[in-house]
């Protein structure tokens, strides 16, 4: 094969560019509505059904953009020309290769999903070319097929006629990128989604490689980090600490349905200076010993902020950076004062499931000797799951408060005092607070009130993270310890309405005041903060002109690494006078030597 022939990935990007582009004026733009992913679906050749839009288009959703458009397309195949052909032969009774309108209309307005009379009639109107009120459907099968190849040629023609969009050369996944595609990394970077996996040029032979393209516009790092059993890590734990003042809470970082990882946030009063031991890591609910929980490899990390109300800034006191395993820690001291803690999970290991969705397991039963409604084995040990996540004391008891932020997270609501009495009168309670035992009978009690409807249970497991087969797929729980040498450490969460804000903002600060700043040539404005950190590397692109710019972020080259975009090439769009985190890496094995080596290049 000639080296200027497309391979079949390129190709299919190419037909998901043109196929966005046909609907879209750039792909940086967002899908907003079940109806913008139809039509560009038909773009692409497909005819979706109702099921399958449902499938990707929930409730939920706000928005998809490019990347999630493409692996809708790498998981859904357009139905082939046979497989409808086969349909319609067991329709036609006489097999003389023609269904009447009776027949098709019975089929088609009662089963699946159904067709009202006006579309059967607008069908047969079309194709009835004898006007005898029969269907020749072998010739409508080819009329189908032929639409979708029309709406694809059309969309790679404007595509191609368009020499400005064929410039708009963002990137594509490369075969070392990972396989799960992790979304966008924070709510606060919508405007900074990255044109995720746009075609590269269409002839590699006739082109060069894109950093030479870019060497007016482009910037360049390399970096080597050594495998973890190699690097002499000094843990800066106190031998003493058993005997130093003790506060813990614990949490749990939720994946979003546009990709954002949220968290609680929590506020430390220290009443004296002192030596405070600060650590953060996941947290093991595994029964089984040797079988820990899934979520135990997700990056955690604290940053700790002063507590300045009503300031933009956000004074970053320190970053939890020395790691042991799973636990990242911190030692210094922390002066008087109340500051908040902003716990992160970068996105790299935390990411969203492309699995296709199993039919739900069972969450409630009636019980056949009394009829009554119970609550299944798997149900109640999820709803246990849940109750260790959000008992955040860990005194095996739900206060109203923690119940509060479990409501808030499920149904956007709190419980007030009136119906937290209730609760108390109805369900099991020790020292006016709710048990595992209480917090069980609350669920069936719902299933109840329901007549053994699923669905708002089911909204409940998933706003917790877990999918269908009932496994927490979507979140991580963790713990905090405080550690103080001369005071008694006060720790309280809090659910912040501008915690992505701070936390995109203290990300900012943290970044730029340890990295090292390269401005990007011919773009004095535009500068790349890279932060080594003891296990992850993370970046900052500041804008500081008064244009939009688009950097287009090449990580071909890094070896043994995974990235918070889930990209090897990507784009990302930074507004004018605007900081923007680029990405976050990290190794994919720990154990092995992993090299960072990333190019940003200005695209426009």
């Amino acid at each position: 094969m000639l080296k200027s022939h497309r391979t079949e990935e390129e190709n299919f990007y190419l037909n998901c560019r043109a196929a966005y582009l046909a609907v879209f004026k750039s792909s940086l733009s967002n899908i907003t509505s079940k109806e913008q992913l139809c039509h560009v679906l038909q773009q692409a050749g497909h005819n979706p059904s109702q099921k399958l839009l449902n499938k990707y288009w929930t409730p939920k959703t706000k928005r998809l953009n490019f990347d999630d458009f493409c692996e809708i397309m790498q998981n859904e195949k357009p139905t082939q020309h046979g497989e409808i052909l086969r349909v319609f032969k067991k329709l036609d009774i006489n097999g003389d290769g023609f269904i009447s309108q009776s027949e098709l209309h019975k089929v088609l307005t009662t089963t699946g999903e159904k067709m009202t009379e006006e579309e059967v009639n607008e069908i047969f109107s079309s194709f009835d070319i004898n006007k005898d009120g029969k269907l020749d459907y072998a010739e409508f099968c080819r009329m189908l097929e032929s639409t979708a190849e029309q709406c694809q040629a059309a969309a790679q023609e404007k595509l191609e006629a368009d020499a400005k969009l064929k410039r708009q050369n963002f990137g594509n996944q490369s075969d070392n990128s990972p396989k799960t595609t992790a979304p966008p990394h924070q709510e606060s970077l919508q405007k900074g989604e990255p044109d995720a996996a746009l075609l590269r040029r269409d002839s590699r032979s006739s082109s060069r490689p894109s950093s030479a393209r870019s060497r007016r516009a482009s910037v360049s790092m390399a970096i080597t980090m050594a495998a973890t059993s190699s690097r002499s890590t000094k843990l800066l734990e106190p031998k003493s600490l058993q005997e130093w003042h003790h506060s813990h809470l614990k949490g749990c970082f939720f994946l979003e349905e546009d990709g954002t990882i949220v968290s609680l946030q929590y506020r430390l009063h220290i009443s004296q200076t002192t030596t405070v031991y600060l650590t953060i890591q996941p947290l093991n609910l595994s029964q089984t010993q040797d079988k820990p929980s899934p979520w135990m490899s997700v990056d955690t990390a604290l940053l700790v902020i002063a507590a300045n109300e009503g300031k933009e800034d956000s004074n970053v006191v320190c970053v939890t950076e020395m790691r042991e395993k799973e636990k990242c820690v911190w030692k210094g001291e922390l002066s008087e004062g109340t500051y908040v803690l902003l716990p992160l999970s970068t996105g790299c290991r935390l990411v969203r499931s492309r699995k296709p969705e199993l039919t739900g397991a069972e969450l409630v039963y009636r019980n056949q000797d009394s009829g009554e409604l119970e609550l299944t084995k798997e149900f109640r040990a999820a709803l246990s799951t849940i109750f260790d996540v959000i008992d955040l004391d860990g005194n095996d008891l739900l206060s109203l408060e923690e119940y509060n932020l479990f409501e808030e997270r499920t149904s956007g609501e709190k419980c007030d005092e009136d119906a937290w009495a209730v609760c108390k009168e109805n369900f099991d309670t020790r020292k006016n607070m709710l048990t595992r035992q209480g917090f069980l009978e609350l669920n069936l009690m719902e299933a109840n009130d329901r007549e053994g409807d699923p669905r708002d249970l089911w909204i409940t497991l998933e706003a917790m993270g877990f999918n269908r087969a009932l496994d927490m797929v979507e979140a991580c729980p963790f713990i905090i310890n405080v550690h103080c040498e001369d005071v008694k450490p006060i720790l309280q969460a809090v659910n912040l309405e501008s915690a992505a804000r701070t936390l995109n903002t203290a990300l900012h600060c943290s970044v730029i005041s340890r990295a090292e700043a390269r401005p990007i040539k011919g773009h004095d404005g535009v500068t790349v903060y890279t932060y080594r950190g003891e296990s992850r590397i993370s970046s900052v692109i500041a804008n500081k002109s008064n244009q939009r710019v688009v950097v287009q972020v090449n990580n071909e080259q890094s070896k043994n690494c995974v990235n918070s975009r889930g990209l090897s090439v990507f784009a990302v769009e930074v507004p004018a006078r605007t900081k923007i985190v680029c990405q976050h890496v990290m190794p994919v094995n720990e154990r092995q030597e992993w090299i960072y080596s990333c190019v940003e290049s200005i695209v426009s």
